[in-house]
């Protein structure tokens, strides 16, 4: 297999668009009137945007990325941040069996993304206050959340 292929329907691609370079840090290779087309190496992935009408609700939970360490979490955290795109930080969270730190966004048409590392399992689905029908999804609604800088040796 050469690349995995994911394509979503959008109602503007030029908020999309601008969504989607600064999520991905990259141009597409094509744009059209009505559709558009990232194909990134790392990961391998054809991204592939489509106006088209449909219903918010869908079944998709969401999208997301994962990463090597913590520091990987952090750093495109960062660079998300730098692009202005609205970020929900959970960090050493329990969620779907495992303790993750992972960072949310949503693009323009309420499509959850998460970049996520995987510290370790877990033997609860969740752990904190949440509701468990939440795990693995971020709030319905996105929420500015304050951001403080990570420190591992905070950690230690």
């Amino acid at each position: 297999m050469k690349r995995m292929h994911v394509a979503l329907n959008c109602s503007d691609l030029g908020k999309s668009l601008d969504f989607y370079r600064a999520f991905f840090g990259t141009e597409p290779v094509k744009v059209k009137d009505n559709y558009a087309k990232f194909e990134l190496d790392s990961p391998a992935l054809h991204f592939s945007l489509n106006v088209r009408p449909f219903d918010k609700g869908g079944v998709l939970n969401h999208l997301g990325f994962q990463v090597n360490n913590t520091e990987e979490v952090l750093a495109i955290g960062e660079r998300l941040r730098q692009s202005k795109l609205l970020l929900i930080d959970e960090m050493n969270t329990t969620c779907c069996y495992a303790v993750q730190d992972k960072v949310w966004v949503h693009d323009p048409d309420g499509n959850a993304w998460e970049i996520f590392y995987t510290k370790e399992d877990s033997e609860f689905e969740s752990a904190s206050e949440r509701d468990v029908a939440l795990c693995c999804a971020p709030p319905s609604e996105p929420v500015m959340m304050e951001w403080q800088p990570f420190s591992r040796q905070a950690k230690e």
